[in-house]
């Protein structure tokens, strides 16, 4: 099933103010799972809606019914303690704009008991939407190693004595789950990885190996498990999402991709990979040398953290540039990242959003299609 776009967005746009207070009043108990299951369609539609009016030839709904891009995994299955919010917010955030946040991981924060699927965790998002477009819908899936955050070595060991046995449940999870996508119909998945990119910075990496694996194993193993979960999914095309953390228009960490491009880039079986670049703190365009012939790199040269517009020539400049790396059939556009990959959203306006998305669809055409 290839996908064969020159334009797409990450997959999350910011929650309109209705869908946020539904989710207050259903958190309070104001508000019955009908009456928040109605707001949610709401945005949906809304949200689909409007990237037909622009042009977007790949579609998502948002993410509109997640607390956050990854949180799925927790909402779904049993098995977890210490799950809030927090969990998928928690780091020392930069921003020179906004001034530096730092939120607390919560102290009880782990997976318990072998970990046991209620439900499905995105198939009801996928039926939702391919009956709202004719367009090709995408679905994003967090990488299972993403998980590892929920691993303890002091709370978790009494249901899994190690990491691997956790993310091997992980895995299985994620792969009926593409499974049950593509039974669906579903043509286009996206695995967010931000965890590869962290493992640039030491402070990062140290918070990781104390999982239990090295640097090199988060490359190889890490690796091994995002393919046994594209393997499973196809003949769907898959998607590959890399950054460097994306909160409350803030960021973790700096750096190229040049300590994990060869790996990554060559090493997963993803047929798009979606990179942000977006600033310098992404480093130059070297690594893009490293990408297999057979895949598709999707740009992301449009900030979802600020409601500053791009310039067009901007744009087209540093096409230019990649077009000396990368065969111009081979490239793509997108934002950096999600405009809002938790709730609580970047703080940007819905205006700028929509105008971003234009923009890139304008470049798409202009220079990807010329």
């Amino acid at each position: 099933m290839p996908v064969d776009a020159r334009v797409e967005h990450v997959g999350s746009l910011l929650r309109p103010g209705f869908l946020r207070d539904a989710r207050d009043a259903y958190a309070l108990g104001d508000l019955d799972p009908a009456g928040l299951k109605a707001a949610e369609d709401r945005a949906v539609r809304e949200v689909v809606a409007m990237q037909g009016e622009i042009g977007l030839p790949v579609v998502g709904d948002g993410e509109m019914r997640r607390e956050s891009f990854q949180s799925e995994l927790t909402a779904a299955c049993d098995g977890f303690a210490g799950v809030d919010v927090s969990a998928w917010l928690w780091g020392a955030w930069h921003s020179a704009e906004l001034g530096d946040v730092t939120i607390e991981r919560p102290a009880d924060l782990a997976v318990i008991a072998p970990i046991r699927k209620r439900r499905n965790l995105v198939a009801e998002e996928f039926t939702f939407l391919r009956a709202c477009t004719s367009r090709q819908a995408k679905i994003t899936l967090p990488s299972p190693s993403l998980f590892a955050n929920l691993w303890s070595p002091q709370r978790s060991v009494a249901a899994y004595p190690t990491l691997d046995a956790f993310l091997a449940d992980v895995v299985q999870v994620l792969c009926e789950e593409v499974r049950e996508l593509v039974r669906l119909g579903c043509g286009y998945i996206q695995l967010d990885a931000p965890h590869y990119p962290l493992l640039i910075d030491p402070g990062w990496r140290a918070f990781y190996e104390e999982r239990g694996w090295p640097l090199e194993r988060w490359l190889s193993y890490g690796i091994e498990l995002d393919n046994a979960v594209i393997d499973a999914g196809r003949p769907a095309t898959f998607g590959f999402h890399l950054c460097r953390g994306n909160q409350l228009s803030r960021w973790l960490v700096s750096g190229g991709y040049d300590a994990i491009a060869a790996p990554v880039f060559g090493g997963v079986h993803a047929d798009r990979l979606l990179l942000e670049y977006d600033d310098e703190r992404s480093g130059a365009f070297g690594p893009l040398r490293l990408v297999p012939d057979d895949k598709v790199v999707v740009l992301g040269l449009v900030t979802t953290k600020t409601s500053r517009v791009e310039a067009l020539d901007h744009i087209k400049a540093r096409l230019g540039q990649a077009r000396g790396l990368i065969d111009a059939e081979r490239l793509a556009l997108s934002p950096q990242c999600g405009f809002a990959t938790s709730v609580a959203g970047n703080t940007i306006t819905p205006e700028a959003q929509r105008a971003k998305l234009a923009l890139l669809v304008r470049a798409a055409q202009d220079f990807l299609r010329s």
